[in-house]
């Protein structure tokens, strides 16, 4: 029987079983979340056992979940969607270089799509967020004063069921527990500073900004999700679709990313990888969030977000 692993904000994990919630206190396992994914190759069989066995549910009600579980670790794949990294390129003026300016937009797109087709044979490029990010799926999203070109990045949520350490990629996917849904929200204007010139990105202060990452509403195991590559990622603010894509146009796939990984780090149960945002981030548009803007995000078979932005308070 399909079900998404959560957890209530009374801090009791449970199982999402259709529109209806059992909470796993009342089958007899106590353990949170993250204690499930330590042990989860037993856990998986046992949680499967419960939701088939589920008479005690309840209906379910979204406001009620808060995220999964806070991760250890999180990584996030940079600029991994084809027609993600050529919309920001063609779309955001931070992005471009001085060999653009010596090119018709026509000779930059062609330039750009030949660097795409060259990025897709090249080890991923990936970076740190922190854990104190991570939101719950109906939370606020707190937009701090410091900010002037919030952006949000829907993503499909990666998550490490078994430790890992120089997996190759050919078994990658035995390390990992399930997917999810996650915003890698953005300080758009914050990640290549002026100053900074050679020394590179300036991801903290980009992406780790409190409640810059929504997650959830539920952890749905891979054994639910026959194929990675033909999920539908779609969000809108206040009513207007901006993404609308499918993971097939990710670059450079999910087993690569964490067999990079587990090549540099050590893996643990629970880490969670944010695999890279499709195209239709704010900075595409030159539109970005303000207080008052409602978030309404969703992945094929791994339900759905709803974050209302407020204005960091004095």
């Amino acid at each position: 029987m399909t079900f998404g692993l959560a957890t209530l904000r009374s801090g009791d994990a449970a199982l999402i079983v259709g529109d209806h919630l059992v909470r796993l206190k009342d089958a007899g396992e106590s353990r949170d979340v993250l204690s499930l994914l330590d042990d989860w190759e037993r856990a998986l069989p046992r949680l499967q056992a419960i939701a088939v066995a589920a008479a005690a549910a309840t209906a379910l009600e979204e406001s009620l979940l808060a995220a999964p579980y806070v991760p250890r670790q999180i990584f996030c794949t940079g600029a991994n969607y084809r027609k993600h990294v050529i919309g920001l390129a063609m779309g955001d003026p931070s992005m471009r270089s001085p060999e653009d300016a010596a090119q018709t937009d026509a000779q930059r797109l062609e330039r750009i799509e030949r660097q795409m087709d060259e990025r897709a044979k090249n080890p991923p490029y990936c970076f740190i967020k922190l854990p104190s990010c991570v939101v719950g799926p109906t939370d606020c999203v707190i937009l701090p004063r410091n900010v002037t070109k919030p952006d949000w990045e829907l993503e499909l949520g990666v998550v490490i069921g078994r430790r890992a350490r120089h997996v190759p990629a050919a078994q990658a996917m035995q390390h990992v527990a399930g997917f999810a849904v996650v915003n890698d929200l953005t300080a758009r204007e914050q990640i290549f500073r002026r100053d900074a010139g050679a020394i590179g990105a300036d991801w903290l202060s980009g992406k780790c900004f409190p409640t810059f990452l929504p997650f959830g509403p539920v952890l749905v195991p891979r054994q639910f999700v026959p194929d990675p590559y033909a999920l539908t990622i779609r969000l809108a603010v206040n009513g207007r679709v901006f993404q609308d894509e499918s993971t097939r146009d990710m670059l450079i796939g999910i087993e690569q990313q964490v067999a990079y990984l587990s090549d540099r780090v050590q893996l643990q149960p629970g880490d969670l990888i944010c695999t890279g945002s499709p195209y239709g981030n704010g900075a595409a548009f030159g539109v970005f969030l303000k207080p008052g803007d409602v978030i309404e995000g969703s992945i094929t078979g791994l339900g759905r977000q709803r974050n209302v932005c407020v204005a960091e308070s004095d």
